[in-house]
């Protein structure tokens, strides 16, 4: 057997016979992208086919499995003879509705909030899979308005440090999965999603500062008490954007045990001080019961970011602000 062949063997057996799929119990359809934690503050996700993989030879210390998903039942199960398929039970929860009348010849006007770039690397937010970033934006007009596009703002990192600083040199290849939400005002903080549509892309060093997603296919009406994007990286893809099976934290050895470190995923996200309220919000996905806390000192946060001054990532908006009949 070729050397790399047999090299290949070995870095892919703990997943032979480990692969799980997580499904709708009554359509029996994936449900992609479930949230797979591990209830000890790790965890990974499925991919779009509602598959992960789950081995003892990879997470010996894990025997629980909590899976949840927008628009399903929360599911627990034990790793302990883990089936090969696992039902998720889907949940009715009624949007808060807002019907916007769009006649094929109102008007309307675009309007745009740019985003806030920056490429220094100290001044950004390193992404793990343990992190959900929401950021709240406020209605603009008392007037039907309808969400078209989210920039989101992304650094790109020279392949020679030494060139950082040039705009023409070199970038580090990347393709990294991202998951995106929208959510309801719930008295200053994220509340129920504005969609259970599942909404992903991916990011590659091609994109330049910035990602741009569309969104106008999912008729997201702006609330009369704004609402919030979030952003949470769900790791890296293959060429074809596919989620590689990839473990989501490296394991060190320290005096006291092993310490779980979470795995930082390129691309970096900036922050910035140029907004003047404090409009980020963060959650630990599998820690601390999915609260939602403000980005800001004394919030349970240890940042650089913080200390200076960088409360905010700077996302862009592009949307429709429709005239009166």
């Amino acid at each position: 057997m070729n050397f790399y062949k047999y090299l290949l063997l070995l870095l892919f057996c703990p997943f032979v016979n480990a692969q799980v799929t997580v499904l709708d119990s009554i359509t029996k359809y994936p449900v992609s992208y479930a949230t797979i934690s591990f209830g000890n503050g790790q965890g990974l996700f499925a991919d779009d086919e509602g598959q992960f993989y789950f081995t003892k030879t990879l997470y010996p210390d894990v025997d629980s499995l909590f899976i949840s998903a927008l628009g399903f039942k929360n599911l627990k199960v034990s790793t302990k003879n883990l089936s090969n398929q696992l039902l998720m039970q889907p949940q009715v929860d009624e949007l808060d509705e807002v019907v916007i009348d769009i006649k094929p010849n109102r008007k309307f006007k675009v309007e745009k909030l740019k985003p806030y770039l920056d490429d220094d690397y100290y001044n950004c937010w390193l992404p793990t899979i343990a992190s959900e970033i929401a950021v709240y934006f406020q209605k603009t007009s008392n007037k039907d308005q309808i969400l078209t596009s989210v920039m989101f703002p992304i650094a790109l990192e020279s392949k020679d440090w030494k060139k950082r600083k040039r705009s023409n040199s070199d970038k580090k290849k990347f393709s990294t999965l991202f998951k995106v939400n929208f959510y309801a005002n719930n008295n200053g903080i994220p509340g129920n999603p504005l969609t259970y549509e599942t909404i992903v892309f991916r990011a590659t060093e091609t994109d330049g500062d910035f990602h741009k997603l569309n969104v106008e296919e999912f008729d997201l009406n702006i609330p009369k008490a704004g609402f919030f994007v979030s952003i949470q990286v769900m790791g890296y893809t293959d060429k074809n954007g596919k989620l590689l099976p990839n473990k989501k934290y490296k394991e060190i050895k320290s005096k006291n045990g092993v310490v779980k470190i979470p795995t930082n995923f390129r691309p970096l996200l900036p922050f910035t001080n140029k907004i003047e309220t404090k409009n980020t919000y963060v959650k630990r996905v599998f820690i601390n019961g999915n609260n939602w806390v403000k980005f800001d000192k004394g919030n349970t946060f240890k940042s650089s970011l913080l200390d200076k001054g960088l409360y905010n990532y700077g996302i862009g908006l592009t949307y429709k602000t429709f005239k009166d009949d």
